[in-house]
C-alpha cells in the first residue's frame, strides 16, 4: 500500500497497480475528456483556451487522450476499491461509454450548471453545464443530509481558483466536499487518479478523510503539493 495522504508524479495506470485490493473507500477524479473537433472549437471540456489545450497536449504526449487507457484504468480503480463508489466527471460525449462499461450498478447523473457559461454559442448550446457519474455497489456508503443530496450544482466557474492555481479545469471546492460527506465517512481513504491541482485532498484534509492521488503533470503536482501545504499550515494554526 502506498503511503496515505500523500500525491505522487506518477501515471495512474501504474500507481493504481500499487495499490492493495479493496483497500479504497471512495474515488472522486476528473479525467482526462478526449477532444471533439467542431470547426475551430473544441468539445469535451468546452473553451479552454491556450492553457487548456497546453495541458491536454501534456497529457496526450503522456498516451492519456490519444489511445487513452480508461477501460484498464477503470478496471483498476474497480480491483483497489472495497466496494464500487466512485464519482467521474466526464463529457456528454463520453457518458454512454461510462454508463456500459458500469452496467449493472446503481448509477447517478449529477450535474454542475454554470451560471456564467463562455458565451459562445454559434450553432450549439451553451457550454453551462458539467456532468458528474456516481456508480455505486449494493451496501456502498452514501450518507449526508437533505442539504447534500441535491443532484444539480447552481453557481459559477470558480475563476478564482483557476487564477490562483493556474489549472484549466479545476472544480470547485465545495462541490467535492460535498461528494466527500456524502459518500464517505471520517478516517475513509479517499482516492483520485487524476489529482490535478489537490481539489480532492484539500476536500478530504477539511473532512478528516485520509487522501491518495496521482497526477502525471510535474507542474500540476507542485501546484497541489503546495496548496496541500498551505492547507495543513492553516489548520496547525487552530
Amino acid at each position: 500500500m502506498l503511503e496515505l495522504d500523500r500525491i505522487y508524479n506518477e501515471d495512474c495506470l501504474e500507481g493504481l497497480k500499487k495499490i492493495a485490493d479493496k483497500s479504497i473507500d471512495l474515488i472522486v477524479t476528473d479525467p482526462p475528456y478526449e477532444f471533439v473537433a467542431s470547426g475551430n472549437n473544441y468539445g469535451g471540456r468546452g473553451a479552454l483556451g491556450s492553457k487548456g489545450r497546453a495541458y491536454h497536449a501534456e497529457l496526450e504526449n503522456a498516451g492519456l487522450i490519444s489511445g487513452f487507457q480508461r477501460e484498464e484504468i477503470m478496471r483498476e480503480c474497480i480491483r483497489v476499491m472495497k466496494k464500487l463508489n466512485i464519482y467521474i466527471w466526464c463529457s456528454k460525449e463520453q457518458i454512454r461509454w461510462y454508463l456500459n462499461f458500469f452496467e449493472g450498478y446503481s448509477m447517478e447523473l449529477l450535474t454542475w450548471h454554470k451560471l456564467n457559461p463562455i458565451p459562445t454559442c454559434c450553432n450549439k448550446y451553451l457550454s453551462d453545464t458539467e456532468y458528474l457519474l456516481l456508480f455505486r455497489a449494493k451496501g456502498a456508503y452514501l450518507g449526508g443530509t437533505f442539504e447534500t443530496k441535491r443532484k444539480y450544482f447552481l453557481q459559477n466557474t470558480n475563476t478564482a481558483d483557476k487564477d490562483l492555481w493556474n489549472h484549466p479545469t479545476i472544480k470547485p471546492l465545495n462541490i467535492i466536499q460535498t461528494l466527500v460527506i456524502n459518500s464517505s465517512q471520517e478516517g475513509d481513504i479517499v482516492l483520485d487518479p487524476f489529482m490535478g491541482s489537490g481539489t480532492t485532498a484539500i476536500a478530504c484534509i477539511k473532512e478528516k478523510r485520509h487522501y491518495l492521488g496521482f497526477e502525471i503533470s510535474k507542474e500540476y503536482f507542485d501546484k497541489a503539493c503546495q496548496r496541500i501545504e498551505i492547507e495543513n499550515s492553516t489548520l496547525s494554526l487552530f
